[in-house]
């Protein structure tokens, strides 16, 4: 099977399993992810054939959804990858950055092994700040049951993957845990020039946020 055949039915594949999730880790998020992807894969001369798949696989069953387990996804992934007889380099590859690729927590480094990671890595990264970033955090928050927000609850920092994935804070406190710090963990230039217009954009939505919420608005 070519390249461009195995791209077409991934897509579809996880449009079919994605579409309708409505936490924010939809075929939408995918599909931007990947086009960001490819577009910075392309700027920062990365393997576009595994950008892409590491892109439309990488939150095939996210961690989130299997009671913490990050070792899901990789594993289906591999399974699809197989059946779509993709050589064996490449689906190590792929999987290697579905497991490298999330955020663990503001004090764990997640620094990803291969260019294609990055890119893929700074894909991601770029949907969850920003305007989008912002409708996504609270997409998630009310799916958990999250309150908004709530002041007598302060960010927490977490040093390890298993206390960011225990965490059940109100949603506003996700900005300070991490988002608002998504901008200087970018691996390429071309992100880092991305994230800095999507990150202003956040802190003009907290800025908002906070004199609405003590009635200074008017």
């Amino acid at each position: 099977m070519n390249k461009k055949e195995v791209l077409k039915k991934t897509k579809e594949h996880i449009k079919n399993k994605l579409s309708g999730e409505g936490s924010g880790h939809d075929w939408w998020h995918v599909y931007r992810v990947w086009k960001n992807a490819v577009y910075i894969g392309k700027k920062e001369g990365a393997d576009l054939f595994v950008v892409s798949l590491a892109a439309l696989l990488h939150d095939i069953s996210d961690w989130k959804f299997n009671d913490g387990d990050d070792d899901v996804g990789p594993r289906l992934a591999r399974e699809w990858l197989i059946k779509m007889r993709v050589d064996e380099k490449i689906i190590s590859h792929v999987c290697k950055i579905t497991k490298e690729v999330s955020f663990k927590g503001s004090c764990v480094k997640t620094k990803m092994s291969s260019k294609e990671g990055m890119v893929v890595q700074d894909a991601d990264r770029l949907d969850a700040i920003g305007a989008i970033g912002v409708a996504r955090t609270f997409a998630y928050g009310g799916h958990k049951n999250r309150e908004i927000y709530n002041p007598n609850i302060k960010p927490e920092v977490h040093n390890s993957f298993e206390e960011y994935k225990k965490n059940s804070g109100p949603t506003i406190n996700h900005f300070y845990e991490k988002l608002l710090l998504l901008k200087d963990m970018m691996n390429t230039k071309t992100a880092k020039k991305i994230a800095k217009e999507r990150h202003k954009f956040m802190l003009e939505f907290l800025n908002r946020f906070y004199k609405e919420w003590k009635g200074k608005d008017f």
